[in-house]
């Protein structure tokens, strides 16, 4: 079971290099990883587990995050109808995107970052995801919200991309223009 000791931190080289694909069909080994990176995820959300071995919350974590540099992700977080999103991804990409963007209202954060980085982090306000399962089954995840904003905080870290590279440097709380606020 992964645990907060499992996660580097920033400032780690493997968070700054862009992740390379997983063969498929998937290994073993590299479906071990994903279901992992999931356990991790969900284990985090559940109050008692997240005590008894202190886990941070998290909704999402890349491979890179556990020092693995493969573009896996996981994903467990619901939108704002309570729907969930509960996604384990081998070679995700955005192959749309809207040209409207949205920001989450309280910032984000980030479980390799332990400093807060207040500022607000554009994205796209929809997307298209397309990716594979452990079984190398293609989903294709049309997404918005809270849910679209968490893959791509998740993509970003298979290319080498922190959230705080995204925050406007000269004015960290200016609000992106004709953005939608996002309320977690």
């Amino acid at each position: 079971m992964l645990t907060m000791n499992d996660i580097i931190r920033d400032g780690h080289p493997v968070l700054r290099k862009v992740a390379t694909e997983v063969p498929l069909p998937a290994s073993e080994e590299d479906k071990k990883i994903l279901n992992q990176l999931m356990e991790f995820v969900q284990n985090s959300q559940n109050p008692e587990i997240a005590a008894k071995y202190d886990l941070r919350p998290g909704i999402g974590l890349a491979a890179p995050q556990i020092n693995v540099s493969k573009r896996m992700i996981a994903i467990h977080v619901t939108d704002e109808k309570g729907k969930l999103y509960s996604y384990a991804l081998m070679n995700p990409r955005i192959i749309s995107h809207s040209v409207e963007q949205s920001f989450l209202a309280a910032g984000e954060g980030c479980l390799s970052v332990d400093e807060p980085y207040p500022g607000y982090v554009p994205r796209y306000a929809r997307i298209t995801v397309k990716g594979f399962t452990s079984d190398n089954k293609e989903v294709k995840i049309r997404l918005k919200g809270l849910p679209a904003i968490v893959f791509q905080h998740e993509i970003d870290h298979l290319n080498g991309i922190m959230f705080y590279d995204h925050i406007n440097k000269a004015n960290p709380m200016k609000e992106p223009e004709n953005a939608i606020a996002i309320d977690r």
